[in-house]
């Protein structure tokens, strides 16, 4: 029996499946954080640069100019704040953006940040056959490691994409950590077809991302529609709720975005408001996951 194009009118045992193929399991909320923090901050920036386009075609100079900002401008105010404060960031870098910029990415791990598989060259890889998205993803993790020094422990898929054998091919590679999903607000395990696969889920949101209030595409209605204002109060008012639960405050930025002058201090804000509660832990993504498994 084929599968009917029409949803409706599926059996049971077919919509079932769909919504069991990739699951979230159980919460690994902890108890507490390291050194009696109330609240984990994960701070983390999707390094795109060139690649949105790229992935596209290539066809715009101009998009790829703003793909540049993002290494020439954004990386440099993001570090400078980030330095001064003294806290731990993760950056999911895209295989070709590490290969144009070899430096920028050995200085992320240099300084104590994490860096993440972010796709090969920002791909849809949720269109991609499947042999396809495992080659992509297995040599982004090698190209990250012999530029970097450093082998990913973590994946966010780009754009959070997610096929039906993503998880999979995160299981077979023993990474330790997905952050692309959106069931929760805390960690948790990820099932596929009701089996636990040992890769844990650190949860994003769009909410919680610069680019659905900030990106702009000339040829589209598509036009930035929340001041900088705005998008601090969303942020603040996501952080606090965290801090009252004491959860995690998880946060994606890009370069290419927050970067320019008029939105930089959103970043910074966030950081001094984080600061002035007193027991926060600001950590990487891979060191709140080691964490919440040990102790969720």
């Amino acid at each position: 029996m084929t599968e009917s194009e029409n949803p409706w009118e599926w059996p049971e045992e077919t919509w079932r499946a769909k919504v069991d193929r990739v699951r979230a399991g159980d919460s690994l909320k902890p108890a507490s954080w390291p050194g009696g923090a109330k609240c984990a901050v994960a701070m983390s920036f999707d390094v795109d640069h060139e690649t949105n386009e790229l992935r596209d075609g290539g066809k715009s100079i101009g998009a790829m100019s703003r793909g540049q900002y993002g290494n020439r401008q954004g990386i440099p105010r993001v570090m400078e704040i980030i330095r001064r404060h003294d806290i731990r960031a993760s950056f999911y870098v895209p295989a070709v953006v590490a290969q144009l910029y070899p430096d920028e990415t050995r200085m992320f791990v240099a300084e104590g940040h994490e860096v993440g598989i972010h796709g090969w060259i920002h791909e849809r890889n949720s269109i991609l056959p499947a042999d396809v998205e495992r080659d992509l993803q297995m040599r982004s993790a090698d190209m990250l490691e012999k530029i970097s020094g450093a082998r990913p422990v973590g994946i966010r898929t780009p754009s959070w994409d997610f096929s039906h054998v993503t998880l999979e091919i995160t299981r077979d590679m023993g990474l330790a950590y997905d952050s692309s999903l959106m069931a929760d607000v805390d960690c948790h395990t990820l099932l596929l077809d009701g089996e636990d696969t040992g890769v844990i889920e650190l949860p994003v949101e769009w909410i919680r991302d610069d680019a659905v209030y900030f990106n702009m595409n000339r040829f589209s209605a598509l036009r930035p529609y929340t001041p900088p204002e705005g998008v601090f109060d969303i942020f603040r008012r996501e952080f606090e709720a965290a801090y009252a639960e004491g959860g995690i405050f998880q946060l994606t930025m890009h370069p290419h975005i927050t970067g320019y002058r008029s939105r930089i201090w959103i970043f910074e804000e966030l950081i001094r408001l984080a600061k002035s509660r007193g027991d926060v832990w600001f950590a990487t993504h891979a060191e709140i996951v080691d964490w919440v498994k040990a102790n969720g």
